[in-house]
């Protein structure tokens, strides 16, 4: 894209509000569905939290919908906003038009439709695709170790009990992955293949192990294939103005040859995966031989496990489904919830800067086509899993703020003034004062080496 593009792209954004007519046209909606975009949401919800202040202010909430919808535009061009960022965007315009307590009432109402809507969602559990039983259980078991807050890890840390948490909050995860591996004894004579998906650094490739180790246990031979290896070349990819590739969907990944050599290898064939370098973004074919024996499971760590395309080619009843996630409730000190794509963002950030040779920042604003690609492409498919196993480990936070805090700092100074970059400051500002009252981990020494968060902030004893 050429450097009179955007300034072009601001001209166009701003003819078309002053005639009305909208330079947003879809939201991607909590469920991963696309939907048509309507301002009058935006301007009714401003509305309530401007009558909640005093007196419902029509003008007020038009002209800041305007204002939300332009900073939406200009930061997400071409890209599909989800509601979250709507709602991101909001809060974050609300409070630059110096409107901090219409912004409040706005955080309040925003706050009061979540527990709404999950409180629903409780009720008809079935249907949903989020597993409120499972964050419930998450939830009790945080309070039950007292470990479910900034302040509480806080004295956790003061008092010496860290090593404690640490091992108590493993075994509860080894436990997890020890039940998948239950799930899969009992379906033995069928499942050929085990699945194990989930959203970008929930610790796929963690749990992959980990539930190698207990089908090896049991004496079930096993196999792993690893789906990075067919990424098509970096180049081959969309780029957006900044030089940014959206590798993030399916369609970068070799469906085709995916299938054809899954097919191969339950038929008892020998094949040749490629090899992915991510740090040229190339690939080579025909490296790595792998055979699966008629006794043994062939293991698959995949962002789009899940997805329809990588595995059509073999039978349900031959798969095994498991969906990983940080399903984290944990509290900043405000009480508001972290969320888990934040917890998942910090982890990458530093897998980024020691594996795949990105800066911090770089993941920072690459981030929104990992929510859009999760939104779409991975978290609709929930509902189809076998297991759900929680990957949030409480007392990761105060190594991943040993990491990266610094960065985070920057970030915010950095893009608080560039309206393409309003994503990237938002989630920065966020997690900064997430992390900001939380005490440190300086001292790794007491994560095991066999630990989930290994995979992340290094000293595993696997090998990735």
């Amino acid at each position: 894209m050429s450097g009179g593009a955007p300034a072009a792209r601001n001209i166009e954004v701003k003819r078309l509000l002053v005639s009305n007519k909208s330079p947003i046209k879809k939201i991607i909606k909590r469920d991963g569905t696309t939907v048509q975009y309507k301002r009058n949401r935006i301007v009714n919800a401003i509305l309530k939290a401007t009558a909640a202040v005093g007196k419902a202010n029509p003008d007020v909430a038009e002209a800041m919908a305007l204002k939300v919808e332009e900073a939406l535009a200009n930061t997400y061009a071409d890209a599909v906003p989800s509601v979250e960022d709507i709602q991101d965007v909001v809060e974050n315009t609300l409070m630059a038009s110096r409107r901090a307590r219409i912004a409040r009432k706005y955080i309040i109402y925003r706050h009061q439709r979540a527990m709404a809507r999950a409180a629903r969602a409780y009720e008809f559990e079935v249907t949903d695709r989020v597993p409120y039983k499972k964050i419930y259980e998450v939830l009790r078991w945080n309070m039950e170790h007292e470990c479910e807050s900034v302040p509480a890890l806080n004295k956790i840390i003061r008092e010496g009990n860290l090593p404690a948490l640490i091992n108590d909050s493993d075994a509860r995860y080894k436990q997890e992955a020890g039940f998948a591996a239950a799930m899969v004894m009992e379906r033995l004579n069928d499942i050929r293949i085990a699945i194990v998906a989930g959203p970008s650094s929930s610790g796929k490739t963690t749990t992959t192990i980990k539930l190698g180790e207990h089908l090896e246990k049991a004496g079930i031979g096993l196999k792993t294939i690893n789906i990075d290896h067919y990424f098509f070349n970096l180049e081959t990819h969309p780029k957006d103005e900044f030089g940014d590739y959206d590798y993030e969907r399916p369609a970068a990944l070799d469906m085709e040859l995916i299938n054809e050599h899954l097919v191969c290898l339950l038929d008892g064939k020998t094949i040749k995966t490629p090899n992915y370098n991510f740090k040229t973004g190339q690939r080579e074919l025909n490296v790595h031989e792998l055979k699966l024996k008629k006794n043994e499971i062939l293991l698959i760590d995949s962002l789009h496990g899940l997805h329809d395309g990588m595995t059509c080619s073999i039978p349900a009843e031959n798969k095994f489904k498991l969906y990983i996630e940080t399903l984290g409730q944990f509290r900043g000190e405000d009480g508001t919830f972290m969320r888990w794509s934040d917890n998942r963002l910090l982890r990458r950030m530093i897998r980024d800067k020691n594996h795949r040779n990105l800066k911090p920042m770089q993941t920072l604003t690459h981030w929104h086509y990992v929510r859009r690609s999760e939104l779409k492409y991975i978290i609709p498919f929930i509902k189809d899993v076998d297991c759900i196993v929680n990957s949030a480990m409480p007392y990761e936070l105060p190594f991943l703020k040993q990491h990266l805090f610094r960065y985070i700092s920057q970030s915010i100074d950095q893009y608080k003034n560039d309206p393409k970059r309003l994503d990237a400051h938002i989630r920065a500002n966020r997690i900064y004062e997430l992390l900001k009252p939380l005490e440190s981990g300086k001292d790794d020494t007491p994560v095991p080496s066999d630990s989930l968060i290994r995979e992340f902030i290094g000293g595993s004893r696997y090998k990735y």
